[in-house]
């Protein structure tokens, strides 16, 4: 869920050249994450299948969200299968695509309840001290590090020298891909060159070699991918990255403390539709396809494929997943070498369930 999101689509989004073997990688790193065990492989949302609806008339609520952004297609999917009614929730939408600290003053405000959103992009700007706090980890992998096969890179060691194009400079697959180039023993500041673009043109970068690898995220990555005949270098449905949330759900603190039932059971919701999503992404990629009309259900349906949607997390192990993030971020000078971790991810997060 990039800034950059609210930019053209038309140019990423109407590529037809075929990517069987790219779509192939994907689908086999899907089915082995979903084989990991665990209530999502049943297509059962994480945390207690027990929260009631709340009493009364429907309760009205605003969630924020980024329609162009395919890894959060669970929200729509709340709403049309009945999720949220299911908890006596009605809930309108804000389409967000601006800056994080915009969207997190927005809840802080009560301009809106709730919003997805990626942890790597939320985690700083929460350092803010805004009155939100993350509740659930809603999926597991949606970032991309793409390259051309006439650069003959393969390895993010591969990437020394050479510079990188995203859409946002201290975007979250900036910091992923940084975190990544750390742990391959390369300095993402120094080693590796950092250009920004706008999504549709990074492609176009990539062939006038300003760049020699592209980062970003669906519906982008998936149809770059295939238009251009691009390779993964990267993605974070590798190795325990696979294992830990990519996005997550973030509430407005003045709704958790005053109405924590009405906090539960959106959220309940919210993870109940990702899990759904899981197991049927064809019928979500429907759901879904009007707010991306230019690109067909089966492609759509291909992209939540090959996310991770099946990994949900709450409570303690939520919040130390929270936790390897900072850890990871103060490793490339996001985050000040001193601070207390294990603090930090105990104040931007709440239990909602035990």
């Amino acid at each position: 869920m990039t800034n950059a999101l609210h930019l053209s689509r038309r140019t990423v989004l109407t590529g037809s050249i075929a990517g069987a073997s790219a779509l192939s990688m994907h689908g086999r790193a899907f089915a082995q994450a979903m084989d990991m065990g665990g209530a999502q492989t049943q297509c059962q949302a994480a945390g207690p299948a027990t929260i009631e609806p709340v009493p009364g008339p429907p309760r009205n609520l605003t969630i924020a969200w980024n329609e162009a952004s395919i890894c959060t297609a669970a929200v729509p999917v709340a709403k049309e299968k009945g999720f949220f009614k299911k908890y006596n929730l009605n809930i309108d939408y804000v389409n967000f695509a601006g800056a994080t600290d915009q969207l997190l003053e927005a809840l802080s405000t009560g301009k809106a309840d709730g919003a997805p959103g990626m942890a790597l992009r939320w985690l700083k700007p929460l350092q803010q001290g805004f009155d939100v706090k993350l509740v659930a980890g809603l999926h597991a992998g949606c970032m991309y590090l793409m390259t051309a096969p006439s650069t003959g890179i393969k390895t993010l060691a591969d990437l020394k020298g050479k510079t990188v194009g995203v859409t946002d400079i201290g975007g979250p697959d900036r910091n992923f891909f940084s975190i990544r180039l750390k742990e391959a023993g390369l300095d993402p500041e120094t080693d590796v060159q950092w250009r920004q673009f706008p999504a549709d043109l990074l492609p176009l970068a990539l062939q006038r070699g300003d760049v020699q690898a592209i980062s970003d995220a669906d519906p982008f990555s998936y149809p770059q991918r295939r238009q251009f005949g691009l390779l993964d270098i990267d993605n974070n449905m590798k190795g325990e990255w696979a294992h830990l949330t990519c996005c997550v759900i973030g509430l407005r603190g003045s709704l958790i403390r005053n109405e924590p039932k009405v906090a539960a059971a959106v959220t309940r919701a919210i993870l109940e539709a990702g899990a759904w999503l899981a197991c049927n992404p064809e019928e979500a990629a429907a759901i879904f396809q009007p707010y991306s009309p230019k690109t067909n259900i089966k492609d759509l349906a291909a992209m939540l494929q090959m996310q991770g949607h099946h990994h949900q997390t709450l409570t303690g192990d939520f919040r130390q997943e929270i936790v390897r993030y900072a850890e990871a971020l103060k490793q490339i000078g996001v985050f000040r070498p001193s601070l207390n971790t294990e603090r930090y991810a105990q104040r931007v997060t709440q239990d909602l369930f035990s």
